[in-house]
């Protein structure tokens, strides 16, 4: 499957535009975040408004987005999505006060909010259905290598020029992510049968919205894999969005500690990534909930270490955030490896659209409660009581899956049965 995938020109094209285009999103992220949390000394909640700037439009306009991507040309969307973006981090570049860092991150998330749905959609247009598990796997790892190098570049070019270059920097991987999507074709038209009658054209938004949300009700998977994905996030927000808070409790803190910490976490889920690439007759619903678990542990370990003062701070940080960054790609990649295999390709945009919605939604609630409880109770109590509500969902997760399971596999044998009791 990846030789097929690599001989796919097309793919190699969009992957390439992902690669670029990431890799100066976590160049910027990084530096914006190390700008306000250390040079600026932000408190809890005006770092957790950087986090809702980027999260607010997806959550807002996701449904309507998907849509969107479904029913204009994704090429074209993708290609204005970089271009404006491109012009907005120049922008950040000049920035001096926090506020106009809020407005053009915000602008930049409504934009992230038209490209994320309309690259999901190209990206099955472009790869065979017996390829996506493998091509979603590569994205991710896509994904995670930047994770890796974007921090890692970032600290070093903000010690050694400042944030302004890094913006500069992350403004050119925009432009030439813009021209590398404009070599891909306009459209390619996929016919699938399958029996329902999710493809009709609709009219409203609205109608659009509840036949994503129709189709995933079909399956219990995705269901309950939408609701604990959600959930979870919203529980992790309550302290990811205030790691560099957490950061600055520590006596040898730096800002390449943070940057540290974010490459470890895209160095596992690079590893994990790789994995399951290898091999993808996984149980998703099994990895997602191992993955849950992780993530608690790890940041429960990042509160208790950090709570002790301990030293060594640049080995055990990057260390916890490679164990939270392997227990992200149990939860991401098969979920959403299993979205798009289970997906019908002219539904995709209205399915994710739902997706994004739920879990951005809750990337809202999550910072604002973080913000709050981490100037109410302390950034440490933070931590602990995230890590112990993640450890909870995941073992309540492990001892109903089974049970989700056989459910699951119940409601497809009966819609089976239906469609072959219906005449032709």
């Amino acid at each position: 499957m990846e030789r097929t995938l690599l001989r796919n020109k097309r793919f190699m094209t969009l992957m390439t535009a992902q690669l670029i285009s990431s890799l100066g999103d976590w160049l910027s992220i990084v530096a914006i975040i190390t700008m306000v949390g250390m040079k600026w000394n932000a408190t809890p909640m005006e770092v957790s408004f950087v986090i809702l700037c980027l999260a607010l439009p997806m959550a807002l306009l996701g449904p309507f987005t998907g849509t969107v991507a479904d029913r204009i040309n994704r090429k074209g969307l993708m290609i204005v999505s970089d271009l404006v973006r491109a012009g907005l981090i120049l922008i950040l570049a000049l920035a001096s006060s926090i506020w106009t860092v809020y407005a053009c991150l915000f602008t930049i998330g409504l934009l992230s909010a038209v490209f994320i749905p309309a690259k999901n959609g190209k990206l099955k247009e472009l790869v065979k259905e017996e390829d996506m598990k493998s091509a979603m796997s590569i994205s991710s790892m896509i994904g995670s290598t930047t994770k890796v190098l974007g921090p890692l570049l970032s600290g070093m070019l903000v010690t050694a020029f400042g944030a302004q270059l890094v913006f500069v920097i992350d403004s050119a991987t925009f432009f030439l992510s813009a021209l590398l999507i404009f070599a891909l074709p306009e459209s390619v038209i996929v016919i699938e049968d399958d029996g329902n009658d999710y493809d009709e054209e609709s009219t409203t938004f609205k109608e659009d919205f509840m036949k994503g949300l129709y189709f995933i009700k079909q399956s219990r998977f995705l269901l309950v894999g939408m609701f604990v994905l959600g959930l979870s996030l919203m529980i992790l927000q309550l302290s990811d969005s205030q790691i560099i808070v957490l950061v600055r409790e520590l006596s040898d803190a730096s800002p390449n500690l943070f940057g540290l910490m974010v490459t470890g976490s895209g160095l596992g889920m690079f590893l994990a990534g790789f994995v399951l690439t290898k091999k993808t007759d996984y149980n998703a619903l099994l990895l997602l909930f191992l993955g849950v678990c992780g993530i608690g542990i790890s940041f429960g370990m990042m509160g208790l270490l950090t709570s002790f003062d301990l030293s060594l701070s640049s080995i055990w940080g990057p260390v916890l955030g490679f164990l939270s960054g392997i227990s992200a790609g149990l939860i991401f990649i098969p979920f959403q490896a299993s979205v798009q295999t289970e997906t019908p390709a002219r539904m995709t945009g209205r399915v994710f659209g739902v997706i994004n919605s739920v879990t951005t939604s809750a990337t809202i609630v999550g910072p604002l409660l973080g913000g709050w409880l981490a100037t109410w109770l302390g950034i440490l109590p933070t931590f602990i009581i995230t890590a112990s509500l993640l450890i909870v969902v995941s073992i309540i997760g492990l001892i109903i899956r089974e049970k989700i399971e056989r459910g699951n596999k119940y409601v497809s044998e009966s819609q089976q049965a239906a469609q072959g009791a219906t005449p032709s």
